[in-house]
């Protein structure tokens, strides 16, 4: 699919940017539920002014929560869509499909005069208010989408083993594709630039996991629409990476399976063994790629099992293993996903149960077999249906593309950050990818407009529970804006903070190849590392 240029809904649907009552910030927030009066298309539902502190949001796992520190006004509405003839989702009267939009804009004296689209995890299904508010206390003009489809459609009642939203490809289309594009031509182009009476002076996307891939997406498929896209933990290989979550269940079935206490023990093991490869001992391994581990070494001995007081892995659990760090191949040995690396083992857990019936018999139900009671960890062929795979639902959800040369036409910066300890995505992926782009754009040119950050002992969107003690907090959005606005590169590596245990710690992130390397001093602060190529 080519890549297709940023539109603007407003035109089409005679929305008139001009200028609004400024005397009272509630009235002027509420004089936007005047737009899209004359189309059946978009609709605004909501727009209303809110005072610092009158809105709390909690963070999607219930962990965190924040309000907001500055006034805001919210506005959200919906956009009707439906299949586009180029396979992309497209707004129109006629769609039966609806896309959830929400928009927080900042007062006057507190917007930093930036957009900043917010992507989703997962199926979607739900707005990202907890990242919204976040970065509107920073200042910036924030939406976000709910996908394209409503949470509900994500399950079925049965453990998330058939998704509903798959049955619609316009929702589909919009999910990882679409959505953000559809959202952005609302929420910037129309809402925020009422608003301000003003386009907004520069425009970002950041997105994590699904939200990576969807920023991916907006590079591929709509280069325009943004300066700067942060695309963190990215899920941009939708396909293969639920392929990998087959491959992982299929490999620890029966007596190859692990417990909790067996995987802990393979990382303490491996964490042993190559912790203080980059001469600081903390329980973290700075590039795991160095990390050459044995696992034959934690083999029972004669008389041994892993029951006994003192662990051990039989025969059937190394060969698990093994296929885990090897990564998903076809029939004829082709790598179809990377491997997991030394230091993750803690988290296989949901490898070995529930990543596959949750995100990947969903999407090969429908998108690929039309049979919603298909049992790919029986049936599936690792040459043949991964032929059906790339086939049918490669085009509608993954951005794979090597090829980004529009993006970088029009001045655009893109960062990847991936945790080397994601307990979800295989953390070598983007590495890969980014190579891929190279040998396609040439190494010169890439560097002008793309970074990769490897963030030691990260997990999937931020922390790894294994990994407490590491920071979790990543100035990355900053390196970006600096990067797009000053032309500062990223180059000398970004301030990473906050561990989830509390220790006043902070790390140097490095862009990739580079890593970081201790100087002297306190191991804690990040000053004291440079970032070099080993």
């Amino acid at each position: 699919m080519k890549p297709r240029a940023a539109f603007t809904l407003g035109a089409l649907c005679g929305v008139q940017a001009g200028p609004i009552n400024r005397e009272n910030h509630d009235t002027r927030c509420t004089d936007l539920l005047n737009l899209y009066q004359n189309t059946s298309a978009i609709q605004v539902h909501l727009a209303t002014g809110i005072q610092t502190r009158g809105l709390n949001i909690s963070s999607e796992d219930g962990t965190k929560a924040t309000q907001n520190e500055i006034p805001l006004c919210h506005v959200q509405g919906t956009i009707k869509y439906a299949e586009g003839p180029d396979g992309h989702a497209q707004a129109g009267s006629n769609g039966k499909a609806s896309l959830t939009w929400e928009v927080f804009l900042p007062e006057y004296s507190g917007y930093n005069g930036r957009y900043l689209g917010i992507g989703n995890g997962g199926y979607a299904g739900i707005i990202d208010n907890y990242t919204m508010l976040t970065h509107l206390n920073s200042g910036y003009a924030v939406g976000g989408c709910d996908g394209g489809h409503h949470v509900n459609e994500n399950k079925n009642g049965d453990g998330g083993s058939h998704a509903p939203f798959m049955e619609d490809t316009a929702k589909v289309q919009a999910w990882i594709h679409d959505s953000i594009a559809l959202t952005t031509s609302v929420a910037r182009d129309a809402i925020a630039e009422t608003y301000y009476s003003s386009s907004p002076e520069y425009s970002y996307y950041y997105g994590c996991s699904t939200g990576g891939g969807q920023g991916y997406a907006l590079a591929e498929f709509y280069p325009e629409l943004f300066d700067g896209i942060l695309a963190e933990g990215p899920g941009n290989y939708y396909t293969h990476l639920i392929l990998s979550f087959l491959w992982n269940q299929q490999h620890t079935k029966g007596d190859g399976f692990m417990d909790q206490d067996d995987l802990d023990f393979i990382t303490d093991s491996v964490l042993d063994a190559c912790d203080e490869h980059d001469g600081v001992g903390d329980r973290v391994i700075e590039n795991p790629t160095k990390c050459q581990f044995d696992i034959e070494t934690l083999a029972c001995g004669s008389g041994q099992h892993s029951a006994n007081q003192s662990l051990c892995l039989t025969p059937s659990q190394i060969e698990a293993a093994k296929a885990i760090y090897e990564g998903a191949k076809d029939t004829t040995g082709n790598q179809v996903y990377p491997g997991f690396n030394p230091g993750t083992e803690a988290s296989w857990l949901e490898h070995e149960t529930t990543l596959f019936e949750s995100y990947g018999a969903p999407i090969l139900r429908r998108l690929v077999f039309n049979d919603t009671s298909y049992d790919a960890l029986k049936d599936f062929n690792w040459n043949r249906d991964l032929a059906a795979v790339n086939a049918l639902a490669s085009p509608l959800i993954d951005s794979i593309s090597n090829n980004l040369s529009a993006f970088h036409a029009r001045n655009g910066k893109f960062i990847t950050a991936q945790g080397w300890a994601d307990q979800i995505n295989a953390a070598s992926w983007p590495v890969q990818h980014l190579t891929d782009i190279r040998d396609t754009m040439g190494s010169e040119t890439v560097d002008e407009f793309m970074r990769l950050f490897m963030i030691p002992g990260g997990g999937h969107c931020g922390a790894n529970e294994a990994y407490p003690h590491v920071p979790a907090t990543y100035r990355i959005l900053d390196a970006l804006v600096n990067w797009v606005e000053e032309g500062i590169l990223p180059d000398e590596g970004v301030l990473s903070e906050k561990p989830p245990d509390g220790r006043d710690v902070t790390r140097r992130l490095c862009p990739w190849p580079k890593q970081a390397r201790f100087v002297g001093g306190d191991h804690g602060y990040w000053g004291n590392y440079e970032c070099v190529i080993v």
